[in-house]
């Protein structure tokens, strides 16, 4: 049995919880950890990981370091409607994306896409927290596929324009980018599939 509260002469356990599910979702991704293996590893008891963070997707965004928490930030697409929602989705990711600060964390975990373990980070940060929380919110058919569609797009964005610096969309406008991919990504959350 794993000892209660705080452990002894450790005067940083939430920094070693952050480590310990840190390690733990880089090697079995969200759904493959849970709050009992990251607490163990942490040497904690489970409610220590809960009264630091809260739920499993909280401790998972916490461990990601990200400025934005992604399911607030979708709420306002998803609020608004259907219609639009492929602009406001792409201006939220340009916002995000642009914004310093919050580029360089997630610069992070793309650049680790080429590990297994960031595959799943990345597919988990992506798809569970963000897309996931849209397209379930926007009340679609086929929820699961048109959230992978949009990932094609966003993702591709993402990693041409912030990673790769690939001309002409690196430079390229906002409103040139909006533009361009709005329409593709209302496409893939509004139109019938094949």
């Amino acid at each position: 049995m794993s000892p209660r509260g705080r452990r002894p002469g450790a005067p940083d356990t939430r920094a070693a919880i952050l480590a310990a599910a840190r390690e733990r979702f880089a090697e079995g991704g969200l759904a493959g950890t849970s709050v009992r293996s990251v607490a163990a590893a942490a040497g904690v008891d489970p409610a220590l990981v809960h009264h630091y963070f809260g739920t499993k997707d909280d401790l998972f965004l916490a461990a990601l370091e990200l400025r934005v928490d992604p399911r607030e930030a979708v709420r306002p697409v998803v609020e608004a409607g259907l219609e639009g929602a492929g602009e406001r989705l792409v201006r939220l990711l340009l916002d995000v994306w642009d914004d310093e600060e919050t580029r360089l964390p997630l610069l992070a975990v793309l650049r680790g896409i080429g590990e297994p373990n960031g595959q799943r980070l990345l597919r988990d940060g992506v798809l569970r927290m963000v897309l996931g929380p849209l397209v379930g919110g926007l009340g679609v058919d086929q929820p699961e596929r048109r959230a992978v569609l949009l990932a094609t797009q966003l993702v591709g964005v993402v990693v041409l324009r912030y990673l790769l610096q690939a001309e002409p969309l690196a430079s390229a406008g906002r409103e040139q980018v909006v533009a361009t991919y709005a329409p593709v990504v209302q496409r893939f959350l509004a139109d019938p599939l094949p």
